[in-house]
């Protein structure tokens, strides 16, 4: 398992520890500059979005993995953890509907989550 495999696995494997929901993993390389990979997870609530940024965050951090940039923690709808060539993007449900980041990015890969979780 190579290193971004290792780390696209912790941050599924978090979101999925705190009961995220519709969890997808976009390879963006080919079409963006801002970074290799988008997570996108939701939640039901602005607690459980909380909770699911706040894993990856803990996981991350214990295997070596430092967090660039929050953004949005506060209101915790949309909480954006940059960890450089990873996006993670924790939605409330509703605001992910809204956003549609998939549809935005719909010419990126989708890259198999069961491969990552196993």
């Amino acid at each position: 398992m190579t290193e971004i495999d290792e780390r696209l696995s912790t941050i599924v494997k978090a979101c999925d520890d705190k009961k995220a929901f519709d969890i997808k993993v976009l390879n963006i390389q080919k079409i963006s500059t801002i970074g290799d990979y988008f997570v996108i997870a939701s939640g039901n609530s602005t607690s459980q979005v909380t909770a699911i940024a706040d894993e990856i965050d803990e996981k991350m951090s214990k295997v070596g993995f430092d967090l660039v940039q929050k953004e949005g923690y506060s209101s915790a709808r949309w909480i954006l953890l940059d960890y450089g060539d990873i996006i993670v993007h924790v939605f409330h449900k509703e605001d992910r509907s809204f956003y549609n980041l998939e549809r935005l990015w719909s010419d990126s890969e989708e890259v198999d989550i069961s491969l990552l979780i196993s």
